[in-house]
């Protein structure tokens, strides 16, 4: 049993009637998993004026139009247990590919095709992510133009534990959508060619049939589909639940969440509608806005991208928690990813993003 102290000006209960004048902020370790305090602040602790070095809040602008060029992924950042990468895709891929070094998981951010793979084929469409295991032989073939978040994981995507809530929380397994047997499409002589990636590099594999010949498969190891607008979220009318209780899958050294359109919480308990105030201890977090009004973020279009990283507080901007009050529900739509260890960003991270989000938690004066 942990030991819970308190000193000075508290509430009764976390997220719930904060005292009048005061910031709340959630100190936690393990992510939200973990132990965890709330401190009580005069003033948001994202108040800062300046910060010089390393963890600034950094943001990409809709990333999509900014990507030097379509029909490739770009990495965007990475560490030992993941890649995040993004690519705009407008024609089929040429090649079949197989990742022998991550897992994959792909978000579709817009467009809709079919993956091809040794399983068969599985269509997609708009805010579905399709989980790719590693080893998994496919191709993606495009109906509409496409735009893909990549997460490349060094363990597999798997669902989390849903513990008191029962095995049909977050999403029922019928949701879950599982390749059709069949073979390629492709017919002909060939070539047919499979890149394989390990240990970053490419090997390709030349056939002179198409090598998605599979007429049946069974077992507990296969690709699938989810649709973000298939996730229940869990909610509270009193209570803030924390992004954690939004967890879709889990992986080794990161979890990936889904925030979607839900009720917001009742103003008559006195809750607190936008995200606490909390720093980041023990993970680095990456949010992507797929689509909706960001309400506790200024300026997060759709398609933009954010890293905070470990070590530096983070909340809604100013004005966020007024505007909030009014409102009863959200309608955003979006991606997070939670990574243990620090992440990398990219030099084209570097290029294309906007120097400034820092600021935006400043008093309009002092920017």
């Amino acid at each position: 049993m942990e030991s819970f102290r308190s000193s000075g000006v508290v509430t009764k209960q976390a997220h719930v009637d904060v005292p009048e004048g005061l910031f709340e902020e959630e100190h936690g370790r393990k992510g939200f998993y973990g132990k965890v305090s709330h401190l009580y602040h005069e003033r948001p602790p994202v108040g800062w004026t300046d910060i010089d070095g390393d963890l600034r809040p950094r943001r990409l602008p809709p990333l999509f139009g900014a990507l030097p060029s379509q029909n490739a992924f770009h990495p965007l950042m990475g560490n030992p247990d993941l890649e995040v990468a993004a690519g705009a895709f407008d024609r089929d891929f040429p090649n079949f590919f197989r990742n022998a070094d991550h897992d994959e998981l792909l978000f579709v951010h817009g467009g809709a095709g079919r993956a091809e793979t040794s399983y068969g084929h599985l269509p997609f469409k708009r805010g579905d992510y399709l989980r790719l295991p590693r080893g998994t032989t496919y191709k993606l073939f495009v109906d509409e133009p496409c735009r893909l978040l990549k997460v490349a994981s060094a363990s597999e995507f798997e669902q989390p534990d849903r513990g008191l809530l029962g095995p049909n929380a977050l999403y029922d397994q019928t949701a879950l959508e599982v390749p059709e047997a069949r073979p390629g499409s492709e017919t002909g002589p060939g070539p047919f060619v499979v890149e394989v990636r390990r240990l970053g590099r490419t090997t390709s594999v030349t056939y002179g049939h198409n090598p998605l010949d599979v007429r049946g498969w069974k077992g507990s190891l296969y690709p699938s589909r989810l649709s973000i607008y298939d996730f229940r979220p869990v909610m509270s009318h009193r209570y803030h639940v924390p992004p954690s209780a939004h967890t879709t899958f889990v992986c080794g050294g990161l979890v990936v969440c889904s925030f979607v359109a839900r009720p917001l919480e009742d103003e008559r308990e006195r809750v607190l509608k936008v995200p606490f105030y909390h720093s980041n201890i023990d993970y680095d977090e990456v949010l992507f806005y797929h689509e909706g009004s960001f309400f506790s973020r200024d300026g997060a279009g759709a398609g933009s991208l954010t890293l905070h990283p470990q070590g530096i507080h983070h909340g809604p901007h100013p004005g966020a928690v007024g505007k909030a009050q009014s409102r009863t529900a959200t309608d955003e739509y979006a991606v997070m990813i939670d990574a243990r260890r620090p992440l990398l960003p990219s030099p084209l991270f570097g290029t294309i993003e906007d120097k400034d989000y820092w600021r935006s938690w400043m008093d309009p004066a002092a920017r």
